[in-house]
Formats: structure tokens, C-alpha cells, sequence
């Protein structure tokens, strides 16, 4: 039964393994939340543990890992005496460093990336310009869990569907819609959205805008629009 991956459980010190049997961890066993990676990687490193997961959509979330007591206070107290030392200090301000310096890399190039999607006649480049700080702005926060932090997918591909997803919701009534709970229906109306949106687009692109009293407009002009 070591180092196997389960699910909660019923109660808070019980899991349920992949047949839905539920199991309690030995009496000299403790739970350790999610959080600190460095601990939690150096546990399970250590030998005996139970990994708990949890799936909320097609999303899986740590729920913590199983693992002696004794083992996780040992491993605790040596992180403790490492993370107190000046060499560690002075790692963790390089390190930031270097991850503020990669974002700061990503975000000029997310938004290079939008711009090119866009690609509006020269007469509109200002309204593209600020269309697409506005997308990146909301899309490229570490942590927003927006496509544009995934890297399944390519840079170029994830400003094209950050484009359609703000769209969606700044330029079109989908936030406000009632969406009947039938399957496929609420993919059936983005489909239907992203048409909408990207015949928008196409009018930027060709300058063949109707009127300046557009949804793209009132969007880059409302008091809020990431």
C-alpha cells in the first residue's frame, strides 16, 4: 500500500483508492497540506507515502501526501536550518529575479504574438495595440490559469484563443446568457460566438468597420475591461 495515489476520503483521515475502497493511513502517519514543493518533493523522496488527489473537472488538485510523522518533522527541521542560511536568501533573490525577468520576456512576446493575430489595417493599429495590452494584461499573470499560462499549445496559438476568449466576453452577451444545461450546448454557443468575433476581426483587418459605435469599442472604453 506504499506510495500509491488516492482520492479523499469520507472523513478527514480516510482515502478512497481507483475501486472506491476506502483506507485509513497507519496511526503513526500525518498529513501533509499542500505547498511547500521543496518539503513535499524531499517526503516523498524519503521513502513510504500516499499521494491524495483530487479531480475537479478535468482539472487535478493536491490534496496533500501520507507520510510518517516522524519522517515529515526530520525533513521540516533540516529545510528550516537551510532556508535560515544567507546563501539561501541570497538564491531566492536570484531566483525571483530571474523568474520576474522570464515573465517580463513572455509578456512583451504574448503581446507581440496578439498583435500579430490581429492584424488590423494600419488605420486601426492604435485600437490593436490597446486591445491586445488589455488582453495580456488579463491572460498572462502567473497563476490566472488563462491559455495563454499553458504550454500544451503554441505561443501564436494561445494569444489567438486569448483574443476569442476576451472577446467573448467583452464584446459579446455570453456572460449574461442563459445557456440551457444540455450537453454540447454551451460549446455550441463559443462556436457561434467565436464566429461572431472573428468577423469582427476580419473588419479591422480589411477596414471595412461600419460604425465606431462597435462592441470592440465600447469594450476598450468601458471603465473595465480585462
Amino acid at each position: 500500500m506504499s506510495n500509491q495515489t488516492f482520492a479523499p476520503g469520507p472523513t478527514e483521515n480516510t482515502v478512497r483508492d481507483s475501486e472506491g475502497k476506502t483506507h485509513t493511513p497507519p496511526a503513526h502517519w500525518a498529513l501533509l497540506p499542500p505547498g511547500d514543493a521543496a518539503l513535499t518533493r524531499r517526503v516523498k523522496a524519503a521513502g513510504e507515502h500516499w499521494i491524495v488527489q483530487e479531480k475537479k473537472g478535468r482539472r487535478m488538485f493536491s490534496k496533500g501526501i501520507w507520510a510518517p510523522a516522524t519522517t515529515i518533522e526530520k525533513i521540516k527541521a533540516v529545510l528550516e536550518v537551510e532556508r535560515s542560511s544567507e546563501s539561501y536568501a541570497k538564491r531566492k533573490v536570484a531566483d525571483k529575479q530571474r523568474r520576474d525577468r522570464t515573465q517580463a520576456a513572455y509578456v512583451d512576446e504574448f503581446f507581440d504574438s496578439v498583435v500579430s493575430y490581429l492584424d488590423f489595417h494600419p488605420l486601426h493599429d492604435a485600437i490593436a495595440r490597446k486591445m491586445a495590452r488589455a488582453i495580456t494584461d488579463h491572460a498572462t499573470p502567473v497563476g490566472s490559469g488563462t491559455v495563454a499560462r499553458t504550454k500544451r499549445i503554441s505561443v501564436e496559438q494561445r494569444a489567438e484563443a486569448a483574443v476569442i476568449a476576451w472577446m467573448r466576453h467583452q464584446t459579446t452577451a455570453y456572460d449574461s446568457m442563459v445557456i440551457p444545461r444540455v450537453k454540447g450546448k454551451r460549446r455550441e454557443v463559443r462556436r457561434m460566438l467565436a464566429g461572431r468575433s472573428k468577423e469582427l476581426l476580419h473588419q479591422y483587418r480589411q477596414n471595412q468597420v461600419s460604425s465606431l459605435d462597435c462592441p470592440l469599442i465600447k469594450a476598450l472604453t468601458a471603465p473595465a475591461n480585462g
